[in-house]
Parts: C-alpha cells; structure tokens; sequence
C-alpha cells in the first residue's frame, strides 16, 4: 500500500506516508505482541500441575497467604511444547519465536548508524544493507515454509483432531445405547456418569489410562490419525485436566459435556470443516426424533414397529413405499421440544440411512431392518452398500497427507498461473485502496490535531488486526495445549511477516525517493518488544496469567518510549 502510495505522489506527500507506515508497522507488532499476546494468555489459561504449583514446604503463615492471594496469577497461565508423559515433545511454537526473535535483525543494522553517529553517506549505505538483509530473510522464509511445512501439518492435524472427537463421541453413543443426548437435546448426564462407573473397573472412582484404553479399544479409528497409543494418549491428556494421569467423574462429564456442547454449537452455527461432525450430530437428533416420536404412539411398541404396523402409519397413499414427502409429512406433525432441527435434513439424512437400493423411497424390509437397528432390537439387518464412509474419510485424508508432504503438489500450468493471478488481483486492490486508506488517516489527523504516527499506531492496527485477534482469542478460548501452542505460532509468524514484508517495503520507499532514516526511536521500541516476547517464548514454554500483564503494560511504555526519544530527547 505505501509502495503505491508514495511512489505516485510527491516527495513531500511520500515522507508522510512513510511516516503513517513506519506507525503502522511498530503499532501492528506491539499490538499483537502485548495486548493480543496477553489476552490470549488469559483466555487460553489453565490451573498448572501440582508439580508446578505446588506450594514450597516450610512457608510461614505469611508468606501461605501471600501465595492464597497470588494464586490466580501464579498457579494457572499457559502452557506451549509441553512434555507429558502421553505425547512426544512439539518444538514448533518455540521455533516460530525463535525465528520472530530473527526479524530483530534488520533493526540492529539501521540502528547501527544511528548509535556510533555515523556519515549520511554511511546511513544510506545501512539503508541499502538493511533492505538486502530484510529481503534475503523474507525469501529464505518463503523457501523454509515450502520445504518445512509444519504449519500447515499443525492446522491438519486440528481438523483431525475434530475426527477423533467424533469417533470417540460415536464409540460413546453406542455404548450409552444411544442416549448420549437427553430428549430435549441436551448432554445426558446420568447416562455419562453410568457410562464412567461401567469404565471404572475397580471402583477407585478414577479412570486409568488401562481402563480408558479398554474403554476405546473397539473403535476403528480412522487410518490417517497416528498409531492407536499414540490416539489413546491424546484422548487421555484431553480428559485429563489436572494432569495427574487419571480422571475422575467430573472431568469425565465436563469432557464429554463440553465435546457435544461444541459439536451442537459448531452445527448451529454451520461451521462445516468436519463433514462427519455434522453427520453425528445430525444422527443423534435423527435418533432422538424417532424414539420420541415412536413414544408419542402408546399403542405401537417396538414390536408392532417390527410387524410393519408404524409403517403402514407413515406409508400414506398406501403403495408399500415410504417417499420423502411422507417421511417430512410424519415428522412436521411431532413436538420434537428443544431439539435444534432442520425437517429437510433430517429427510435427507434417513433417506441415505434407509434406502439401501437407493430408488428414492424406503420399502417395508428397508423400513423394519433400519428402524430396528436403530432402536437396537437387532443388528446389521441392513446390507451395507457402495463404499464403507471410514475408508471414504481415509481415502480423503490419505491424499490431504500427501499434499501438505508434498507427494502431490500440483505442478500444473494452470495453478501457477491462478496463483499469479491471485497474486496480483491482491496487488491490485491494495493499490487502489492504499491511498484512501492514507488519505483518511492524515484527515482524521489534521481534524482532531494527532500527529498522524500516533494514528497509525494505535487506531489503524486495531482494525487491520482485528481479524487476526478475533481467531487468535478464539482458539486460545479452547485451552487445549495444542491448539494454544498453534495459536502462538501463527501470533509469532505473523510478527515475523510483518516486521520483514512491512520494514523491506518502508525501506524501499526511503531508498527510492531519497529519504533520510529518522525512525531509529521507533524502531528502536519494536525492537525491544519483539526480542523481548521472541526470546522469553524461545527458552520458556510455561507462561502464567501474570505475564499477561507485564505485556499489556509494554502497550503503553512502548507508546511512552517513542514519545520520551522523539519528542523530548530527539533521539531520531
């Protein structure tokens, strides 16, 4: 935007764009690096281990309430790479902050000059070094994601991990003999806590890692996920969340409870990255709406079910064939009470349950056989038909894995073609756009007498951030370690992206129309902060609620340090 921008325009013009885009550049890192960083830190907080919150023995009454009182700052926080005894070690996080920590670089160089008061001469030749340095950083970085695309891998294997929520929460169904949901929609909670006492083979009111291994052993996980001890330990670490290698009947509710409620929710709100999310979801409603409405009828129990008695009922004009029209006429005349439903789906969704020959209509045999199965009078009276839905999913993540492996990447004239476009469609509407973004930035400038920095600092990034704080808050909201730690690598790469595209592209304004550099002060402060967060979430991995303040206080300090260098010392 301020490459389009200031190269069109005057000279004059150009040097306040530089200025709105050098606000822009330390106002987008300082923002996420403190006040977005701290808030997710919070969000995203969970009680430690005993092992680390442990009180210290020996401590005086005073000290005992001094800790009580500290408590919530000390004893719970976040966690990212941790080490547990279930999973391997994850360095992802903390290599993404060391490479953050990298982008400091550049801002060492063209601070250089500065601190040993060098020649204008020698300033434009740490100009020239220092755009060099930033791109050879920005294409190495490119390179780095293509051959090591463990990003990417993270993200896949969160949409996995929805898959293995499923097939757990299936595994459940079954053996709740399908009263996982209440009739009103809602997590059956007596039916879970049953479910945890049947588990709880010895009676300790505990479920070991054994026990829940026996529990989960029947389900045929999906091929795609990692091997079986390696699934059991996640579900395991999942569950358990105090970390103490067993878990008890709350933890087992509040799990299972939370998983449907999240799985319900995701439905509602149509987020469909998950196709078989939506499938179980809608097979519990399915399921509910049948046994209730095969309540609502006193007089047929299961067996006049079975001698085709509620079939004749549903079966309106009498031709021995259920359509979809009078699967849908059926269901309208039923109270289904809080059940979030949609009739259409449903119809679609029995349909493809109970029309093996698939003709569009369900007979008599297809009826009782699927009807009884569901109400689970006898089993696997239906024929199965084309392709089983488990080796549908692991065909689909088999060639997900090769893409991201890059077995498969597509080499096609084409794709790079439509990439290059994209490519310069987004060149495109940034050029357009960039000038009434820098337009409106210096009216609302001179309107409310705010040096236009100050603008850019503090409003412009808040929306141009916005998205990215929304999805970062988000999915620290879950306070699962892994996504947490994804969550901060993504907060940490784009640092990095910003500090390296946005410095080379101010750098290449300054060098192109023959500026002096006069933002060592700004600089200087994102500086500060980027090393400062890179190297903390380098060498530490456990961050407690406490430093979240210590970031949120960087916001002001940065904005108070860049005022003290430039305004009072006229240090740039």
């Amino acid at each position: 935007m301020f490459l389009a921008s200031g190269l069109s325009n005057s000279k004059e013009l150009a040097q306040e764009y530089v200025l709105t885009g050098v606000g822009l550049l330390a106002g987008s890192t300082i923002l996420v690096l403190t006040v977005i960083w701290g808030t997710c830190v919070i969000v995203g907080s969970r009680d430690f281990p005993s092992n680390l919150a442990s009180p210290s023995p020996g401590s005086n009454p005073t000290q005992s309430r001094i800790k009580k009182l500290l408590s919530p700052l000390t004893d719970a926080g976040i966690i990212t790479d941790m080490e547990t005894s279930y999973t391997e070690k994850n360095k992802e996080t903390s290599t993404t902050a060391r490479i953050m920590a990298l982008s400091v670089v550049p801002f060492i160089i063209i601070l250089v000059p500065k601190i040993l008061h060098l020649s204008s001469s020698l300033q434009r030749i740490a100009v020239i070094c220092t755009l060099c340095v930033s791109l050879v950083f920005l294409i190495l970085y490119f390179i780095y994601q293509v051959f090591q695309p463990w990003v990417q891998e993270r993200r896949l294997e969160y949409i996995k991990h929805e898959h293995l929520v499923v097939d757990v929460l299936t595994h459940v169904q079954q053996q709740t003999m399908g009263r996982l949901l209440s009739e009103d929609g809602a997590p059956n909670v007596p039916a879970i806590t049953r479910l945890f006492h049947e588990v709880d083979q010895d009676g300790d009111n505990y479920i070991s890692f054994s026990e829940l291994k026996e529990l989960l052993q029947e389900i045929r996980f999906r091929k795609s996920h990692r091997d079986q001890d390696e699934i059991l330990a996640e579900v395991m670490k999942e569950f358990d969340l105090n970390c103490d290698k067993k878990i008890t009947t709350d933890e087992f509710v509040t799990v299972l409870t939370k998983w449907i409620d999240d799985t319900k929710r995701a439905m509602d709100k149509r987020y469909h990255t998950v196709r078989s999310l939506k499938d179980l979801y809608q097979f519990a409603k399915i399921r509910s709406i049948l046994n209730m409405y095969a309540l609502s009828w006193p007089a047929h129990s299961r067996m006049d079910i079975l001698d085709h008695r509620f079939f004749d009922t549903i079966d309106l004009d009498k031709d021995n064939c259920i359509s979809g029209s009078e699967l849908k006429e059926m269901l309208l005349d039923v109270n289904f009470g809080k059940i979030p439903w949609d009739v259409d789906e449903v119809v679609v969704k029995v349909m493809e349950e109970f029309d093996v020959n698939g003709d569009q209509t369900i007979n008599e045999d297809e009826f009782v056989a699927g009807f009884a199965r569901w109400l689970n009078t006898t089993s696997n009276l239906a024929p199965n038909s084309g392709e089983d839905e488990d080796d549908m999913f692991q065909k689909k993540w088999e060639e997900i894995d090769k893409l991201v492996e890059e077995k498969t990447i597509g080499m096609s004239i084409w794709a790079w073609t439509k990439a290059l476009a994209l490519l310069v469609l987004g060149v495109i509407i940034l050029a357009v756009l960039a000038e009434p973004l820098i337009d409106s930035v210096q009216n609302f400038s001179s309107t409310a007498s705010v040096p236009s920095f100050f603008i850019s600092f503090i409003l412009v990034p808040l929306a141009t951030n916005a998205r990215v704080a929304i999805s970062a808050i988000k999915s620290a909201r879950r306070k699962k370690p892994r996504t947490t730690s994804l969550t901060f690598s993504e907060i940490y790469g784009g640092v990095f992206m910003n500090n390296v595209l946005g410095f080379s592209v101010l750098l290449s304004l300054v060098y192109f129309r023959g500026f002096s550099w006069d933002f060592s002060a700004e600089v200087l402060v994102v500086l500060m902060v980027s090393a400062t967060v890179g190297l903390s979430a380098n060498f530490c991995s456990t961050f407690p609620v406490w430093t979240s303040i210590v970031a949120f206080l960087l916001y002001p300090l940065s904005l108070l340090l860049v005022y003290l260098l430039d305004d009072v010392c006229h240090w740039s």
